[in-house]
């Protein structure tokens, strides 16, 4: 494919945090035979799939310091000038001058302004294909943090449609996208669906017993912290490898606690788009549910009930662990929210995974929760589609496009007010871990998703082609 056998993938972000741009690369290097460069800012480690790939060359660019927000108000719209001409210099010297040229630049928008704007002059200097890959609209993104009707989005919108306009090819993630590119924007776009790629996969019992051991200290010792979960697991050391919150080690056998408490993993970007404090009321109200559904009194001492689950007894209702993964700008806004919450049956603990560890999580959990609602109601959260390949069954905000993904009763469940969440979490718990059939039928419904498409398969079938077509 291609006659300089090359191709440059182009992501203005933290090339760690950008899976599907990690998935194109590994694609076009095993799958099309090319040598790939990636430009992309640092920050988190990619997959080692892709640091491992000798076809595969990382270009890092120097970061554009976050200086906006300690400056006066005033000089905001400035700095909204000023950010992407320093940011179009610097990618153009590196696709115009670090990297050979490629038969091929894909890039990932958004954001799209300057990325747009320097991939195709580069695509147009170095004599290469331009093909767009649409995540999402750039455009609704930057509309969420100054207002829709800022003219800076008007501007955004017209350089993106544009630019957008003069793609060679172009990608996208939906099929209701795929029809607003059309319809709108003149745009003509091939659906690729995100797909898991190999390594999201359900998790064996003796890798969640191993994963459980390395989190014993972050899940059973956190600082400062006294929950339904530190109180029960006092006995249980931090680098313990034959006991966890979750498992024990009995002989050479490994064997599942019956009274282990839900875990309910969230992957967010601590962003306004993700709504979190839907989720902490959902975790109140299934506290203060499962009490009145199990009359207890509400003066009752939570020291009692800690003490009973530690010496083993069982409830119709477990307790729930969230395990909340993710960076982003709202993170210690929510934690402090969280400890301040003094529930019973509920505990949470926020943590960065490597990109190793998350599929491993993914696949020990019981249950994943999105809160993603999308800026333009087009595209889909990446998240699902990771824990399906695990076989994990989600419940997930509404919006216009997520049935495209997420089907009801099948897969997974749809909310959109934190009752609705809470009235999932006890519908779908009641009677775990054994009797819980609505929770057992959705992992199937999950599982069966997740084995069904495959990141190359879908690589293969649509982005291939139309690679080929245009190089």
């Amino acid at each position: 494919m291609g006659k300089r056998g090359r191709a440059c993938v182009v992501v203005l972000g933290d090339l760690g945090r950008s899976p599907r741009m990690q998935y194109h690369a590994l694609s076009l290097a095993r799958q099309a035979s090319l040598d790939v460069d990636i430009v992309a800012y640092g920050g988190s480690e990619p997959h080692s799939a892709v640091i491992e790939n000798e076809c595969i060359h990382i270009h890092t660019m120097i970061q554009w310091q976050k200086y906006s927000h300690s400056l006066p108000k005033i000089l905001y719209p400035l700095m909204l000038l000023l950010k992407p001409i320093i940011q179009l210099v610097i990618l153009l010297w590196f696709l115009c001058f670090k990297v050979p040229p490629p038969d091929a630049f894909i890039v990932q928008n958004p954001p799209s302004v300057p990325t747009l704007v320097a991939v195709k002059w580069a695509s147009s200097l170095r004599k290469s294909a331009f093909i767009v890959d649409w995540h999402n609209f750039g455009y609704t993104l930057l509309g969420l943090s100054v207002g829709r009707s800022s003219p800076f989005v008007s501007i955004y919108h017209w350089f993106e449609k544009h630019y957008g306009q003069m793609a060679n090819g172009s990608l996208c993630v939906t099929r209701a996208m795929q029809h607003e590119l059309a319809q709108n924007w003149g745009i003509r776009a091939t659906v690729l669906y995100d797909q898991p790629p190999e390594f999201f996969c359900p998790t064996s019992l003796q890798e969640k017993h191993k994963l459980f051991s390395r989190l014993n200290r972050y899940l059973c010792h956190p600082l400062g912290v006294r929950d339904c979960v530190t109180a029960t697991t006092t006995g249980i050391g931090a680098d313990d490898q034959n006991e966890t919150l979750f498992t024990t080690l009995v002989d050479t056998d490994i064997l599942l606690k019956p009274n282990r408490p839900a875990l309910v993993v969230s992957s967010t970007s601590w962003t306004p788009d993700e709504d979190f404090g839907i989720l902490l009321e959902a975790a109140v109200m299934y506290d203060r549910r499962v009490a009145a559904l199990l009359d207890e009194n509400d003066s009752a001492d939570e020291g009692v009930l800690w003490k009973e689950i530690s010496g083993g007894k069982q409830y119709l209702y477990p307790r729930l662990l969230f395990i909340i993964t993710g960076k982003g700008p709202e993170k210690e806004k929510y934690e402090e929210k969280i400890k301040r919450l003094n529930l019973k049956r509920v505990a949470f603990r926020t943590m960065w995974l490597s990109a190793e560890e998350y599929p491993l999580l993914l696949g020990s959990a019981d249950l994943g929760v999105c809160l993603h609602t999308s800026s333009s109601g087009l595209d889909l959260p990446m998240k699902v589609v990771d824990m399906f390949g695990c076989g994990l069954p989600v419940c997930a905000v509404s919006y216009s496009c997520i049935d495209e993904l997420v089907k009801v009763e099948k897969n997974g469940l749809l909310f959109s007010l934190s009752s609705e969440l809470a009235d999932e979490l006890l519908m779908l718990f009641r009677g775990f871990p054994n009797e819980c059939d609505a929770l057992k039928s959705l992992k199937n419904g999950a599982l069966e998703t997740g084995s069904s498409a495959r990141w190359a398969a879908e690589w293969e079938e649509h982005a291939k082609p139309l690679i080929s077509e245009v190089i």
